[in-house]
């Protein structure tokens, strides 16, 4: 489970003093924390941990773009160092060939045959691939193997 690897590295990191790891540590584990006490009443399953490790990883990575375009490379430097230990816990994701051989399984069992049907593969495609592939770059993929 990803609490109990969170809080054995934030110990591991508070050792070894490393300031980088335990900055993003804590962030997850403070999502952690929320997620657990939000009044849902949802268990945390490796589905969700994903889903908030990518919102994490989403966050930095718009702070980051925004530090970068007002020129403010200190910033965009820990936003980075950030992204790399969230990045550490999530699994790893499906792009290029491996992403497209995955979305023509996808095209073939919705019968997908032209760019009309791009609806209903990003369906199919945003629940099989949830957590295995940026949204982004399943658009783009089946942009491009529909002919779009």
């Amino acid at each position: 489970m990803l609490e109990e690897k969170i809080n054995k590295d934030l110990v591991v990191a508070m050792k070894a003093k490393d300031e980088v790891a335990l900055r993003g540590i804590r962030a997850i584990k403070s999502a952690i924390l929320l997620a657990k006490t939000d009044g849902s009443g949802q268990a945390i399953d490796e589905a969700r941990e994903v889903q908030m490790l990518q919102k994490l990883l989403k966050s930095r990575q718009d702070s980051l773009d925004i530090f970068t375009k007002n020129n403010r490379p200190e910033l965009a430097q820990k936003e980075l160092e950030e992204i790399e230990v969230i990045k550490r816990y999530l699994p790893a994701m499906l792009e290029g060939a491996d992403l497209e051989a995955a979305l023509r399984e996808i095209i073939a069992e919705v019968g997908a045959e032209s760019p009309k049907d791009m609806g209903k593969v990003m369906g199919a495609a945003s629940k099989k691939l949830a957590g295995k592939a940026e949204g982004r770059l399943i658009s783009e993929a089946v942009k491009k193997l529909l002919g779009a």
